[in-house]
């Protein structure tokens, strides 16, 4: 699947619910799904800065593709990743550098989110495009 077509499923499944604290639930789900990352990734060069709560990213690339695996010690943070990795885990680097991120506004998660997780959850998406720039500047050397 593209990465438009993983955000219109992320928007559909969210559409469902009526109210945020089902759509809160939802997240908690996701955050729980999460593949868990590697112990020896959970050192500080994987942290995310400018989030509320912990949290590790490490990506790696397979093949063309660039798969991501994170985890938080904030079970909604962990949630909010998830869904970040859903739409960009198994993606190739340009495609998740040229992606659009509108469909987090278009679920409404920034605006239902503390002033320090939105900030959080746009540290988190950059940190996910850079290593998609990093890993796409090493493939074109």
């Amino acid at each position: 699947m593209t990465i438009k077509e993983i955000q219109d499923e992320i928007i559909d499944e969210f559409s469902m619910f009526d109210d945020w604290m089902q759509r809160y639930e939802y997240i908690i789900e996701l955050g729980k799904s999460l593949p868990l990352i590697k112990e020896e990734y959970k050192v500080d060069e994987n942290l995310i800065k400018g989030c509320q709560s912990k949290v590790w990213l490490q990506g790696e690339q397979n093949d063309d593709k660039i798969v991501f695996t994170a985890d938080s010690d904030a079970i909604l943070t962990k949630g909010i990743i998830a869904i970040l990795i859903r739409a960009f885990s198994n993606q190739k680097a340009s495609d998740i550098i040229n992606a659009n991120t509108d469909f987090i506004d278009e679920i409404g998660l920034k605006e239902h989110l503390s002033a320090t997780r939105a900030n959080g959850l746009v540290s988190m998406i950059k940190n996910i495009k850079m290593y998609a720039l990093a890993f796409d500047a090493k493939n074109k050397n």
